[in-house]
């Protein structure tokens, strides 16, 4: 049977929303490639036609979910103002992303192994979030004040992550939320 052109691409992108859901949700090393194809109804055979290694679609999808981050939302539209940064933290900093890693921001969720990850693609990672940085300091008006923001904002949210209580998971949130208006309350009032 012949597929349309546009099937194998169809497919790919299937595998890589799936295969990022998945990582995010529960590491990208624990699962095998027949998991992966398994996902989107598919032989761990086909995976080979979309892939040539598993390395190479963990490549794709830290490239391709660093560029989606939640944190950088913000830089994509026009016109910065404090309300939109607030909505921005409030999406970020809150409970549903604490509970749904597979469909936040990659950073939280796959910084550890894109740490262990080859050269190629921790340098991918670093150009990526060296063009957020940049946005935010343009922002913000501050280079320092932008690598602590995100830092900040993927540091709360990982520890959040691994506590058991709700309630201490939202008091880590708050606390960071409410040193960040502190903190931009007083650079922003400059």
């Amino acid at each position: 049977m012949r597929y349309s052109a546009s099937h194998k691409e169809e497919t790919r992108e299937k595998l890589l929303e799936s295969s990022a859901a998945l990582a995010k949700r529960g590491g990208f090393a624990t699962t095998g490639v027949d998991g992966l194809m398994k996902a989107i109804g598919l032989t761990g055979g086909a995976f080979y036609s979309h892939f040539p290694s598993k390395d190479d679609l963990f490549s794709a999808i830290v490239q391709r979910e660093l560029s989606r981050s939640l944190i950088g939302r913000i830089t994509q539209e026009s016109g910065f103002s404090r309300d939109r940064l607030d909505r921005c933290l409030d999406h970020y900093l809150c409970m549903a992303h604490v509970r749904h890693p597979e469909s936040g921001c990659a950073i939280p969720a796959l910084g550890a192994e894109i740490a262990r990850a080859d050269e190629a693609v921790r340098e991918r990672a670093e150009h990526w979030m060296q063009q957020l940085q940049r946005a935010w300091a343009e922002i913000l008006g501050d280079d320092e004040l932008a690598w602590a923001l995100i830092a900040q904002c993927v540091g709360a949210l990982v520890v959040a992550r691994m506590l058991a209580s709700e309630t201490t998971q939202a008091e880590v949130l708050a606390s960071s939320r409410s040193l960040l208006d502190r903190v931009l309350d007083e650079r922003l009032e400059q």
